[in-house]
C-alpha cells in the first residue's frame, strides 16, 4: 500500500522512515520554499532577458535555447544564496542540521512537445536515483517554480516499488559518469548518448502517480522510487528545482529504502555536506560502503566547468525566515507518532 501524506506533521524521524517504506509526502508552499523559488525565477528571466521562459522554445533555435540554459543551471547551483535557501527549507522542515547532509539543488527544465529532451534538457526515463549510485537512505526534494499541469509534471510507479526491474545499472560508473556525462551535458541536443542505466524490460508505467503542486510546494521522496519525466505536452516550459538529503545516522547505520535491483559502482556519498557547516561524509561512514582512500580524486565529485557567478555575494542569513521557524517550533512542537 502507498499512501500520499499531504502537509504532514510527524517529525523527521518518522517521516524519514515512512519515506523508506515507499510514501510520498508533499507540502504546501512555505516561506522557505517560496524563497527559493523566487530567487530561482530572478535568474531565469535574467538569463532569457525578457522573453516568458515558458515560452521562449517557440521564439528560437533549440541551439539557442541550449545556450541560455547551459550556464544558467550551474550559477544558480553554485550560488552562495542557492546555499543558504536551501539550508533555511531544511530548518523550516525540522531537519537537524548536524545530522542532515545535502547535496547541491539542480535546476531542471522539461520543454514541451519534444523541443529538447536531451543534454541539458534530458527527459528522465523510469529510472531510481538507486540506479545512478545513489544511497539507499537518499530522500528527493522536488520543487516546481512557475504552475505545472499533470501533462509537465513528474510519474510515480509505484507497483516497481518492490518489484525488482532488469536494468543495466550493474554497468553504471558514477565516478565515470562524473568525469564525462554529466560535463558534455550541454553538447547533447538533438540526441543523448551518455551512458545512463536504464531498464532493459518492458515496463508497465500504469498505474501511475502525478502530484500537481503549486510555486514552491514540495514532493518529498524516496531515491529508491521509480519516477520519470512525464512527456511534456502542456504547451509550457516546466521549471523545477530538486536537491537530495541523507541523515548521516541512516547512513551509518545503514538504515534506508529496500534495494530491489541497484547494482551500480561507486557511490554520490561524497556529494553531500553536513547542513550546519558543509562539512564532508567522514572517511570512516564512507568505508562502510566499500570506499576506500583513492589514489585520485577524479571524479569522485561533479566539478563542472566554466561556473558563471558573476556579481554574486553570499547570501546574509535569512534571520526573518529562521526565527520565524524556530519561534513557531517552540509554541507547537512537532508530534511524535
Amino acid at each position: 500500500m502507498h499512501t500520499v501524506y499531504f502537509d504532514s506533521k510527524v517529525n523527521d524521524q518518522v517521516r524519514r522512515q515512512r519515506l523508506y517504506e515507499g510514501q510520498l509526502f508533499v507540502f504546501s508552499p512555505r516561506p522557505s520554499t517560496i524563497a527559493l523559488c523566487e530567487f530561482a525565477r530572478e535568474l531565469i528571466e535574467e538569463a532569457f532577458e525578457g522573453l516568458d521562459p515558458r515560452k521562449a522554445q517557440y521564439s528560437m533555435p533549440v541551439e539557442d535555447f541550449v545556450k541560455i540554459v547551459a550556464p544558467l543551471k550551474p550559477r544558480f547551483i553554485h550560488h552562495p544564496r542557492t546555499k543558504e535557501l536551501i539550508r533555511n527549507i531544511l530548518i523550516e522542515f525540522g531537519c537537524d542540521l548536524n545530522t542532515t547532509y545535502q547535496d547541491v539543488p539542480r535546476l531542471r527544465n522539461a520543454t514541451s512537445d519534444g523541443y529538447l529532451t536531451s543534454g541539458v534538457g534530458y527527459a528522465f526515463h523510469p529510472h531510481r536515483d538507486t540506479w545512478y549510485s545513489a544511497p539507499l537512505c537518499q530522500l528527493n526534494w522536488w520543487l516546481p517554480i512557475y504552475g505545472i499541469e499533470s501533462e509537465n509534471s513528474m510519474a510515480f510507479h509505484p507497483r516497481y516499488w518492490s518489484q525488482p526491474v532488469q536494468n543495466e545499472s550493474s554497468s553504471f560508473n558514477y565516478y565515470e559518469y562524473n568525469k564525462t556525462g554529466r560535463k558534455d551535458a550541454a553538447k547533447h541536443i538533438k540526441s543523448d548518448t551518455r551512458k545512463q542505466p536504464r531498464p532493459t524490460e518492458a515496463l508497465e508505467l500504469d498505474p501511475q502517480v502525478r502530484v500537481v503542486c503549486e510555486p514552491g510546494g514540495v514532493v518529498l521522496f524516496s531515491g529508491a522510487h521509480l519516477h520519470s519525466t512525464v512527456p511534456n505536452t502542456s504547451g509550457f516550459t516546466r521549471y523545477s528545482i530538486d536537491f537530495r538529503t541523507v541523515n548521516i545516522e541512516d547512513v551509518a547505520n545503514q538504515n534506508g529504502a529496500p534495494n530491489v535491483d541497484s547494482y551500480p559502482q561507486g557511490t554520490s556519498l561524497r556529494d553531500f555536506v553536513r547542513a550546519s557547516d558543509l562539512a564532508p561524509v567522514p572517511a570512516q561512514i564512507l568505508a562502510l560502503y566499500g570506499e576506500q582512500d583513492p589514489d585520485t580524486d577524479e571524479g569522485l565529485v561533479f566539478k563542472p566547468d566554466n561556473i558563471q557567478l558573476e556579481n554574486t555575494q553570499p547570501l546574509p542569513v535569512r534571520q526573518t525566515i529562521v526565527e520565524t521557524v524556530l519561534v513557531e517550533t517552540e509554541k507547537a512542537p512537532v508530534p511524535t507518532v
